[in-house]
């Protein structure tokens, strides 16, 4: 597993994302994975969510203008070497997040596509799909979709590993870098699929019996975006983020009466001195 993380901490990486007031998905988890994985975190809101384990009571989109001021003032004096995104929440936010994304040297951009929460409330208005496709995806460098995620980018149903990877490879003509479709929600073990011009790999796992998942997409996306920031590369930054989530699920603090929060600071395992 990936080794502590060293102090202090001097890379910078960033979330533009929704807040969620439970802690364990959204900018708070994020900025927690940033931390654990060994980089400074900084945050852009978009949108904020009251929310617990049971699900999202109430969601409010913050005004264009603060999203903007947000991203300046990161710019000014706390430049990321990397980017994330996660729930953007409607058609006009992906616009100005794409507008000023593109005006930053902010290094590679991993696009979480968050639709729906674990509870199943919609956290991405309809009409911000095509958005996503059209102006989001060509700048990412890591799109994370789970299956149902990868469905709707793609435009078709995603029910087998077959499926998966078609509509990763869409998803890839639509100008992403590369994909990872992840397996949680494919039978049996976990596998996500990592897809890129330079071919398919399968980034075996082990699925662990629990309810505690809150999050784990948004820890999964920050944890590659924490490594990118460091100098991985694209397969190493992967690898690494997927044993900090599965050593995050299997150590949950088993919080709340519904899908609770990861352990974002779980006991880690270092790797052998020979591995990179």
């Amino acid at each position: 597993m990936i080794p502590p993380a060293p102090f202090p901490r001097t890379t910078i990486a960033a979330t533009v994302a929704g807040t969620d007031s439970g802690g364990g998905a959204g900018i708070q988890a994020d900025l927690k994975s940033f931390a654990a994985c060994g980089v400074y975190g900084v945050s852009v809101a978009v949108a904020l969510t009251a929310q617990n384990t049971l699900g999202v009571l109430a969601a409010h989109g913050l005004p264009q203008d603060f999203v903007v001021a947000q991203f300046e003032a990161l710019d000014q004096d706390l430049r990321p070497k990397a980017v994330k995104t996660g729930m953007l929440f409607s058609a006009a936010h992906i616009a100005t997040v794409c507008q000023q994304l593109r005006q930053r040297s902010w290094g590679p951009l991993v696009v979480d596509p968050v639709m729906v929460a674990k509870s199943g409330a919609i956290l991405l208005e309809k009409d911000a799909v095509a958005i996503m496709r059209e102006e989001l995806l060509p700048l990412a460098e890591l799109v994370t979709p789970n299956w149902p995620e990868a469905a709707v980018l793609a435009g078709i149903p995603v029910e087998s590993e077959a499926d998966a990877i078609a509509a990763g490879r869409a998803i890839l003509d639509m100008g992403a870098s590369s994909v990872v479709v992840k397996g949680g929600h494919a039978p049996g073990e976990p596998t996500d699929l990592l897809i890129s011009d330079q071919g398919l790999l399968r980034l075996s796992g082990v699925r662990i019996d629990s309810v505690h998942t809150h999050g784990t997409g948004c820890t999964f996306s920050a944890a590659i975006t924490a490594r990118l920031a460091l100098g991985d590369d694209l397969e190493l930054a992967v690898d690494r983020a997927k044993e900090y989530v599965t050593a995050a699920i299997r150590h949950a603090p088993g919080l709340g009466s519904g899908h609770g929060p990861l352990e974002h600071f779980p006991p880690l395992q270092a790797r052998p001195e020979s591995d990179p």
